[in-house]
């Protein structure tokens, strides 16, 4: 994951630099007011009322309308710039959890814990939502100081003397307490966390704590986990307390002072505006912008760093990098292979032995559960056996490189954009070989109803069917040479899962099609019957003789009726 790896905000704020330089110009003009705010209120009294000329204090005031509706605008597109920035940083977090929570699938036979993972997804959304707020008042606040230095240079240099040294030693206060603010911060989140788990527990649990008269012990625990929660609050609040300081030093002390200096400040031929003008700088601006940054790095701040912790805790390190190899030929070969979904589990296959030659077009058969999908998820590598070996063309199946093999589930997907970027999302494809595959698989009626290749797909909107169709299209333009469809057609009536099958026995190859229909299996070269005690790898006839099972099921089809594989 290209942001976690390099550190994921450093990675979020630099991947797009033009985003950056996006949302330095925006911010320009969001913070328009904070530069003219305080002159124009001092023109507007000093040159313009108090003098007399009410069409030019009148003027000044819409000066400073305009840069409200100029920092309307700039505030929009900062918010939208934002977005662009901590989404794919969200998005990689994502993938950072998923992906980790499959290779502990995988390593460990186990399911990939979707508890454990909504909750690691939660903490991913806390964290999405803080990096934004972090951005933007960090960003804010160093706008808003350079404007308000700015506009108080033009209004009176002499007010900065005023106003920078205490504002400079309350943001100094704010930062030498924020390692201890965070601390405390993180520390209460985290015991308030535990007290939410612990009560939580306790709830779920009163029926047997009732049983087992441990009523006392249960409540003992609880009452020191809310101890140890009022502590961090204790502790918490004691730090908040320099938070406090700090504000009232950089944020109100200046008011202060220049409300002290005002003699001063008139000595030296400052009217009544200029000091309403500097006024409105410090309290409508400056003030107001060193609060933002203390409450949103002293609470966003850390909620961003804590969430990360269990991102990247949650999150498996990536396994080590691994040398595809592109096989020989689509041929399949099992020796001895054995599965099971956990180190306790019974093997759903075990001393599998199985020889698909190159070319070959063979259809898996068996009841629900019996192992049909496991077999797919084996020969395509995304599961790797227990014992034995699984080879396509000479290569173990887990380092196949992925262009030479294509797996639809039966559950297919599509996402978000247009048709064409849908069907050659596994291989890039000329304009004729899409349309071939479009008619080949029988996804002309969708794209004629869609308006064309190019339309917008709402994934949403289509039905099972017609996004097993787009899947299908996809495969058969990969380069793929061994195509495993596992009941990628059971959203599919009889007739067009005809089409779809026979244009992938066409495509050459080697097909491995986990059957939904008997009819899917009677247009196969060979059908495997999977019972859950053997195998029996053969034609219709030669089964029908030799394999009790599958002359059973064959012996209740009506060819005239759709006859479904289920147990």
């Amino acid at each position: 994951m290209r942001a976690v790896g390099g550190g994921p905000v450093r990675g979020a704020l630099l991947r797009e630099p033009r985003l950056l330089l996006r949302l330095c110009a925006w911010s320009v003009a969001e913070t328009a007011p904070a530069l003219l705010v305080g002159l124009a209120v001092a023109r507007a009294i000093d040159d313009g009322f108090a003098a007399g000329r009410v069409w030019t204090g009148f003027a000044w005031l819409a000066v400073l309308g305009g840069a409200w509706l100029v920092a309307a605008v700039g505030a929009r597109q900062v918010v939208l710039t934002v977005g662009a920035i901590v989404e794919p940083f969200r998005e990689d977090l994502l993938g950072h959890v998923v992906g980790g929570a499959l290779r502990r699938s995988a390593a460990t036979g186990n399911g990939p814990g979707t508890a454990a993972v909504a909750r690691a997804n939660l903490q991913v959304e806390l964290a999405r939502d803080a990096l934004a707020s972090v951005i933007t008042v960090v960003r804010s606040f160093a706008f808003t100081v350079v404007s308000v230095t700015l506009g108080l240079g033009a209004l009176a240099p002499e007010v900065l003397v005023l106003v920078l040294p205490p504002f400079v030693a309350g943001l100094c206060l704010f930062l030498v307490s924020l390692p201890a603010l965070a601390r405390r911060q993180r520390e209460f989140i985290l015991t308030d966390e535990r007290t939410a788990e612990s009560l939580a527990d306790m709830a779920g649990a009163l029926r047997d704590i009732t049983a087992c008269r441990a009523e006392r012990r249960v409540a003992d625990d609880l009452g020191r986990q809310v101890r140890l929660q009022e502590r961090a609050g204790r502790a918490l609040a004691g730090v908040t307390a320099l938070r406090t300081a700090s504000l009232a030093v950089g944020g109100w002390l200046p008011v202060l002072l220049i409300l002290v200096g005002t003699p001063w400040l008139v000595r030296g031929g400052a009217g009544a505006g200029v000091i309403l003008g500097a006024l409105v700088y410090v309290t409508q601006s400056l003030a107001p912008a060193l609060g933002n940054l203390v409450q949103g790095l002293g609470m966003s701040g850390v909620k961003l760093r804590v969430s990360l912790e269990r991102v990247l805790r949650h999150g498996a390190p990536p396994l080590p990098a691994v040398e595809r190899r592109t096989p020989q030929d689509a041929g399949v070969r099992l020796r001895g292979v054995r599965f099971a979904y956990g180190p306790h589990a019974e093997p759903v296959i075990s001393g599998l032995d199985l020889s698909i030659g190159d070319g070959d077009h063979v259809a898996v058969v068996g009841p629900s559960g019996i192992g049909k999908s496991t077999l797919a998820a084996l020969v395509t590598g995304v599961l790797t056996p227990d014992a034995g070996e699984v080879l396509v063309g000479g290569v173990p199946a887990e380092l196949l490189d992925p262009a030479s093999r294509v797996l639809i589930p039966q559950e297919a997907y599509v996402f978000r954009g247009t048709l064409l970027e849908n069907l050659t999302y596994l291989a890039e494809a000329p304009a004729e070989a899409v349309e071939e595959a479009v008619a080949a698989v029988g996804l002309t009626a969708l794209v004629t109803r869609l308006g064309g290749c190019s339309a917008e797909v709402d994934p949403g909107l289509l039905s099972p069917g017609e996004r097993q169709l787009v899947a299908l299209a996809r495969a058969y333009l990969s380069p793929a040479r061994l195509v495993i469809l596992d009941e990628a057609t059971c959203h599919l009536d009889p007739a067009a899962e005809a089409v779809a099958e026979e244009a992938f026995a066409r495509r050459g190859g080697t097909l491995l099609v986990v059957a939904h229909r008997l009819t899917s299996a009677r247009r196969a070269g060979r059908i495997l019957v999977m019972d859950g005690t053997d195998v029996r790898l053969g034609t219709h006839d030669e089964l029908l003789t030799s394999c009790p099972p599958y002359a059973e099921l064959a012996g209740h089809w009506n060819p005239a009726e759709t006859q479904e594989l289920v147990p």
